[in-house]
């Protein structure tokens, strides 16, 4: 688990991913919103890759909880261990309730971290032109824009 001053990631588990697709919180914690669409698609290839590969962490997903309530808000991925370069490439998202009050930024430096103290040596994201919040997300947790077209904005941080 990662912490923070106002939040938990928590590693995903097959349960917390059947819950998801159940769409039934069982004795979990969801927040009005939570699970988001983007969310169910996490869970899905989760459970796709556990089965052959094994648990990813800490390079898989997490569930972002409000370290008060414990409610899910959303959620952190990475898309697997570092490349080649050392490069971890990840996502995240917030359900509109839990947005505009740094949550994402705080989410990402942490799991960001994270990733650092497990061997990678940067990271890498994108978001589309239009999604301007992300785009300030991404600056606040350090990355730079690397990249941009009409489809995407490229975003990196080396350690």
């Amino acid at each position: 688990m990662i912490r923070t001053d106002r939040l938990r990631l928590v590693p995903y588990t097959p349960a917390h991913a059947r819950r998801l697709l159940d769409g039934e919180p069982h004795d979990d914690s969801w927040a009005p919103g939570y699970p988001t669409a983007d969310e169910l698609d996490v869970a899905r290839m989760y459970l796709g890759i556990i089965g052959p590969h094994g648990d990813p962490a800490p390079f898989g997903p997490y569930v972002i909880r409000l370290d008060g309530d414990g409610h899910a808000v959303g959620g952190f991925g990475f898309f697997g261990p570092p490349d080649d370069e050392g490069f971890v490439e990840f996502g995240y998202g917030l359900i509109e309730s839990a947005r505009g009050s740094g949550l994402a930024t705080e989410a990402v430096v942490a799991a960001l971290s994270t990733a650092a103290a497990h061997g990678a040596l940067g990271a890498r994201a994108d978001t589309t032109p239009e999604n301007l919040a992300s785009q300030r997300v991404l600056e606040k947790a350090g990355l730079v824009e690397v990249r941009r077209d009409a489809a995407s904005v490229v975003y990196e941080t080396r350690r």
